[in-house]
């Protein structure tokens, strides 16, 4: 079983107060959280198999454990799913950066408006005239640089073209790749990444501590204040690749 099915619940449990969950606090504790054996008690399964459960040890667990660990933790629903698809995980091949299919990398570059396409890693993959104009030169990045967490939290010049709104996107992009680092929990490329963040990022290294997770939204605004052309705002969406589901075309319009 990998390693971050045991890690996520690890950090949901050290989240929780006994008197979030009814417990009486008891003695003094050592430690923030729950302990393991009121986390099983809670959810109505064994203290051993809960351990080796947070170990990553090759157990896996039925839909009803993961609803009563769910229930336990107090998990929300996206939690609850992101607990469910780490209970199904089995050891994955290394982690390959995908490729953008021909007619997608076409479409990107046919493009007036800002467009780039994006993986599972957040590597920047394709990306048009416009997209370079209005964030990087992404041409001119070294191929590891070519990465959205990489360029918000590692390059100065995004806080300044961000402003304000800065601060809640990359806590929420973090948020999002700690979804995709625990489904790939081990692999070199996602762990490689995680260290270079956070050796480089104070702020990378407290929100990763958080361990929070969060899903992708399908679309919003953003605020930018550009060196040249000054504050404007931007409606972005974006869409998946039929031909390679873990790509994301991501597509700014001039807000109206």
């Amino acid at each position: 079983m990998p390693a971050g099915l045991g890690e996520f619940l690890r950090s949901r449990r050290e989240r929780l107060t006994p008197e979030a969950v009814g417990l009486p606090l008891g003695r003094r504790r050592r430690t923030p959280g729950l302990r393991r054996e009121e986390v099983a008690e809670l959810a109505g399964i064994g203290v051993d198999w809960y351990i080796r459960l947070e170990q990553g040890r090759t157990v896996r667990p039925s839909v009803a454990t993961v609803d009563a660990l769910a229930a336990a933790l107090r998990l929300d629903d996206t939690e609850r799913a992101h607990l469910g698809l780490l209970a199904q995980q089995t050891v994955r091949p290394l982690f390959v950066r995908e490729t953008v299919p021909a007619a997608v990398k076409a479409v990107i570059a046919g493009l007036d408006q800002p467009a780039y396409a994006t993986g599972r890693r957040w590597d920047v993959l394709a990306w048009n005239d416009a997209a370079r104009e209005l964030f990087t030169d992404f041409d001119a990045c070294a191929p590891d640089d070519r990465n959205i967490l990489v360029y918000l939290l590692l390059d100065p010049a995004t806080r300044k073209l961000f402003g304000r709104g800065w601060a809640v996107m990359a806590r929420h992009t973090v948020a999002q790749f700690r979804a995709a680092h625990d489904v790939w929990a081990g692999d070199p490329l996602f762990t490689s990444l995680a260290a270079r963040l956070s050796a480089g990022s104070p702020q990378f290294r407290a929100w990763w501590e958080d361990h929070d997770i969060s899903v992708g939204r399908g679309s919003g605004r953003k605020v930018l204040h550009h060196p040249i052309r000054g504050t404007v705002a931007y409606d972005f969406a974006n869409f998946q690749a039929n031909d390679e589901p873990a790509v994301r075309l991501t597509v700014f319009t001039p807000a109206g």
